[in-house]
């Protein structure tokens, strides 16, 4: 492969990096700046109040405001670690495309990380507890699992391309 090629590949693994991060930082930010809208969400998926009638695991239902709010404020939290990481990661990245391999891979740790804590939340955080745990699939208006696998696979497709190491 000749050295532009090489270079475009770096190139695009950062462009895709930072697509993320942008994607990341507007959801954080659109979380923190419509707080409330956001949290009605929050709220109807944990108190579970549009779960199919005959299900039987309504008893997981978490109807503390605290609770509530404290599981926001850590996926905004999280959502903020995320956009910090891919930003770091992909800058980091695209400071480094000259470097011979074996120093370009090392500058993709933070954008791995930022990908593994973006596959994770979405994945664990919102498919597994909210969809799972809390019966999100159930609800017409309160499904996240749909958007929760976009997030997710895009995360985990972008992690794969990034984590293949450049010679």
């Amino acid at each position: 492969m000749g050295e532009s090629e090489f270079s475009m590949v770096r190139l695009s693994k950062a462009l895709i990096v930072m697509a993320l991060a942008l994607f990341f930082t507007l959801v954080a930010l659109g979380n923190v700046t419509d707080y409330g809208t956001n949290l009605v969400y929050v709220q109807n998926v944990m108190s579970m109040t549009s779960i199919l009638p005959d299900s039987g695991i309504g008893y997981r239902a978490i109807n503390s405001s605290v609770l509530q709010h404290a599981a926001y404020v850590l996926i905004i939290v999280v959502e903020v670690l995320i956009a910090v990481l891919l930003w770091w990661g992909a800058i980091r990245m695209l400071q480094r495309q000259g470097l011979e391999a074996r120093l370009y891979n090392r500058s993709k740790n933070l954008a791995i990380a930022g990908l593994t804590l973006a596959f994770l939340l979405g994945q664990v955080g919102f498919m597994s507890i909210g969809g799972e745990w809390f019966g999100m699939w159930m609800s017409d208006q309160w499904n996240g699992v749909p958007s929760a696998f976009r997030i997710f696979i895009t995360a985990f497709i972008a992690l794969i391309y990034v984590v293949m190491p450049d010679n």
